[in-house]
């Protein structure tokens, strides 16, 4: 496709990207009545708890905000945020990665590793293909140098990198968030009868505890 035909691709999506963005790149965790966890770009109803997974939003880097980045760039990082999906031990991941760096594109990059998450990333590319990226609505499935760049020359990305030298890309993200379970409270040692703890010995019978007997031991 011609970079002219895919500039009037893009601008011609620019609206609908502005208005529905986020909603487009929004993947919904939803778990059912029964307990089973479903995705969906659709948003749940109120009576279904859900958890949204927000993948179309423009990560500021590590060091780096987006309004000191060099005019150009930020504006078409802000029109056109672009996030890459990546898997591990994905050679074709490496190669679109270092691409982005050298020609100076800021990028929010998700992992794709649970099944959850490869479900979670269908909603956005059916084929599940890995390397994936979005820029603004449009999607780049596999990585193809060629392709990329004229989707970035369309996008109004410099051709050559703009990127001050202190600039870092934020670190990789997990594309469903981890979820940390709460800390099982520390169980309770019971206690004597007079108020002491167990000292956990089997010969030891509470009941047996008396004047003359303190340790309440039985032989």
């Amino acid at each position: 496709m011609k970079t002219k035909a895919l500039a009037s691709m893009l601008v011609g999506t620019a609206i609908a990207c502005a208005a529905g963005l986020a909603s487009a790149q929004t993947v919904y965790r939803i778990v059912g009545p029964d307990g089973r966890v479903t995705f969906s770009d659709r948003a749940p109803t109120s009576d279904t708890p859900s958890q949204s997974l927000s993948t179309g939003a423009v990560t500021e880097p590590a060091g780096t905000r987006l309004n000191d980045l060099p005019l150009e760039v930020k504006q078409a990082a802000t029109k056109y945020p672009l996030t890459f999906y990546t898997s591990k031990d994905c050679g074709a991941c490496d190669t679109a990665r270092r691409y982005l760096l050298t020609r100076g594109i800021p990028f929010s990059e998700k992992t794709v590793t649970s099944n959850q998450e490869i479900q979670a990333l269908r909603k956005l590319n059916a084929e599940g293909t890995i390397p994936f990226a979005t820029l603004g609505g449009q999607h780049l499935s596999g990585f193809n140098e060629n392709d990329w760049s004229a989707y970035l020359d369309a996008a109004g990305y410099p051709a050559q990198s703009k990127l001050p030298s202190s600039y870092r890309p934020a670190p990789a993200q997990p594309l469903i968030p981890k979820v940390i379970a709460p800390a099982a409270p520390a169980a309770t040692q019971p206690a004597d009868t007079d108020g002491t703890p167990a000292s956990g010995n089997p010969n030891v019978e509470p009941d047996r505890v008396t004047p003359n007997n303190p340790t309440g031991i039985v032989f």
